[in-house]
């Protein structure tokens, strides 16, 4: 019998127990060794949920790109089957969607009213001020005490500064939103704590919209508050989610990243000359290759089919839940031969780090101009940065959606 059509409670009973799958030990920045075995097994495996569901883990990046691009496949949480990472979402889930959690009409409708600020030519018109927030921080971190923590003097600040800088959110208050989403996002804290941040994230936005259609700026929430909420294309609280969603992905997943990236070249010091000598457009290609390498997300995309789709031999009937993690789709030997290698002169275009389809993160160009900004000037103004302590005493958040490093002492 082959395995479209083997009996489906077969699949389910041999199902094989997911997230959190911890790292191996000393290999802090690959994905966990059993997602590569199940990559090698086969391409859709079926996994056991915290619930007892057992959706589909698509292994490879060939599956996972032709799913996220598929019309029968949904990212709407609200349909039924939906793989939910934790029981305090799948509680709350009702109370409002983020953009990606959404499809159709509805989806487009958002996305098209924040579209614009993140365009490639908007993006670049930040880069002075990116600079400079950087050359700054750069020049804070050297005029500092040694050891520093890297993730708190440099990782955190740059892409709390962009974002609020675009948004028009007050930085002084974001030492307040980092924690409330560290809390929220985090599986290992109470969910009554959760609840309470969000409440207070969520009135802090609410107030600070207020506050915005009374006295605008030249900012998009601004932008959004006078020309979506006050004409009624989005009410009060569809704004604050959509205001939400974009601090939670403009600060917390560069912040991981450029602390992650910094790791991985202070452990390939061989890289970091590539780094050094590379101009514009062999900058913006080594963070492609960081993007493959690394991984800020944990628990994988969820979709669920509301369609029957067949792929790889495998019928995936409606209703049925899929989880594509980027992890092992960017670690894939068919589509980038050595991926277990970190090589800055790679051609990493086809990673998945942004998703593919129709839900690719719509603020990819900011996230790529820090990023290449933060990498073209580090190195080259501080070409003695190392690892304060060894590689193992390094704390790792590994409890939540996001994955990083906590604290990272380094000196020079």
């Amino acid at each position: 019998m082959t395995s479209s059509q083997a009996d489906v409670s077969d699949l389910e009973s041999t199902a094989v127990p997911f997230f959190p799958i911890p790292r191996a030990p000393g290999c802090p920045l690959d994905p966990a060794p059993e997602l590569a075995a199940l990559q090698e097994r086969a391409p859709l495996v079926r996994v056991r949920l915290w619930d007892g569901s057992t959706p589909w883990l698509v292994t490879r990046h060939a599956e996972q790109c032709a799913l996220l691009s598929d019309r029968r496949v949904s990212a709407d949480w609200m349909q039924s089957g939906y793989p939910f990472h934790s029981q305090f979402l799948q509680d709350h889930h009702e109370e409002g969607q983020f953009l990606t959690a959404m499809e159709g009409p509805e989806h487009l409708r958002l996305r098209r009213m924040i579209a614009r600020p993140f365009t490639p030519r908007i993006v670049e018109q930040l880069r002075p001020t990116v600079q400079q927030v950087v050359d700054d921080h750069i020049d804070a971190l050297l005029a500092g005490p040694k050891p520093a923590d890297f993730v708190a003097a440099f990782a955190l600040p740059i892409p709390s500064m962009v974002i609020c800088h675009v948004l028009g959110v007050p930085y002084e208050d974001h030492d307040f939103f980092h924690r409330a989403i560290r809390t929220v996002t985090s599986s290992d804290v109470p969910d009554d704590v959760v609840s309470k941040s969000g409440g207070e994230l969520y009135r802090y936005l609410a107030q600070l919209i207020g506050r915005k259609l009374d006295d605008p700026d030249d900012d998009l929430l601004s932008q959004l508050a006078t020309e979506r909420l006050a004409t009624g294309q989005l009410n009060r609280h569809e704004l604050v989610m959509l205001v939400l969603f974009l601090l939670v992905s403009g600060h917390e997943t560069t912040a991981s990243m450029i602390a992650l990236g910094t790791l991985a070249l202070l452990l390939h010091p061989d890289q970091i000359a590539v780094l050094k000598d590379a101009d514009g457009p062999e900058v913006a290609a080594a963070v492609d290759e960081l993007l493959r390498y690394l991984t800020t997300v944990q628990p994988g995309r969820r979709r669920v089919a509301v369609e029957d789709i067949e792929i790889a031999g495998q019928l995936i009937r409606a209703g049925e839940g899929l989880i594509l993690p980027e992890e092992i789709g960017n670690r894939d030997e068919s589509v980038f031969p050595g991926a277990g290698v970190l090589d800055l002169r790679r051609d990493a275009g086809r990673h998945l780090a942004f998703g593919f389809g129709v839900h690719k993160c719509t603020g990819q160009p900011l996230a790529r101009l820090e990023l290449q900004v933060v990498f073209a000037a580090l190195f080259r103004r501080i070409p003695t940065l190392a690892l304060a302590v060894d590689l193992g005493d390094l704390p790792f958040m590994d409890d939540g959606l996001g994955y990083g490093v906590k604290e990272m002492p380094v000196s020079w």
